[in-house]
């Protein structure tokens, strides 16, 4: 069964930069309000033209609105995350953190098959946690979409 609006966010190591460097998704949103939104996959079309850009671009306009933490987190290894968010001027903007095995993808109910596109990976999704519980989820319909999850829908949620 998939997460819900309600539910806590489960404790799983996330790695930021490298596999070394790891952030507990329990402790990250203790006492904040964050917006954590998955990705499929780095560097791909509709996460890199859309997705990520629009987080970034809305950066300012969430922390006004009471946003302590934007995180984005993908099927990808730590170096793939750390180089996309590079690529796309992440840093101190969006915390960018990997799930390399998709457990925490996996635990949340939220992993998908892309078969050829690269196994298991993270439906699209967007999520508002106050203190570690998800206060408003957005789920593409069909996994992949680019609609609900996107940064000004999100914000319209605020």
């Amino acid at each position: 069964m998939a997460i819900q609006v309600g539910d806590t966010l489960p404790s799983f190591q996330l790695q930021e930069g490298t596999p070394g460097t790891t952030h507990d998704t329990a402790t990250l949103f203790a006492g904040k309000k964050g917006v954590l939104f998955a990705v499929p996959g780095a560097f791909t079309p509709g996460c890199s033209k859309t997705h990520l850009p629009g987080y970034i671009a809305d950066a300012d306009a969430l922390r006004a609105k009471g946003v302590d933490l934007v995180v984005c987190v993908s099927v990808n290894d730590a170096f793939v995350m750390a180089a996309w968010g590079e690529a796309h001027g992440a840093e101190g903007k969006v915390l960018m953190l990997a799930d390399p095995d998709a457990s925490f993808t996996k635990e949340l109910g939220l992993d998908v098959n892309a078969g050829a596109l690269g196994g298991v990976r993270s439906k699209r999704y967007s999520m508002v946690i106050e203190d570690g519980v998800v206060k408003a989820l957005n789920l593409e319909p069909d996994g992949f979409g680019l609609g609900c999850s996107l940064s000004g829908e999100l914000l319209e949620q605020l």
